[in-house]
């Protein structure tokens, strides 16, 4: 076999390890891809839990839903004026 025919051999199968080389890189970067599709979604169902989350917390702790639940199932009330009394130090 000539050096010329060697060369050509070699150079050949360099472009087709090239070629392999490529197609796998781009496989892995499809599966990368999806993987961040994947982790977007996900995070974008996370942060609308998350906001469902905060206006339940907000409804839930509202001032006059507190008083009435301890004015009903605790029986509290707000002091009168004579029920006042000043601790002084």
């Amino acid at each position: 076999m000539s050096l010329r025919a060697f060369l050509l051999l070699l150079l050949l199968g360099l472009v087709a390890a090239s070629a392999v080389a490529v197609v796998l890189a781009r496989h892995h970067h499809r599966e990368a891809f999806i993987a961040l599709s994947a982790t977007e979604r996900e995070r974008d169902e996370l942060n609308v839990e998350f906001g469902r989350l905060q206006i339940e917390q907000a409804t839930w702790s509202e001032t006059n839903r507190i008083e009435q639940i301890a004015a009903g199932k605790l029986g509290m009330k707000f002091p009168e004026g004579a029920e006042v009394v000043v601790v002084q130090p």
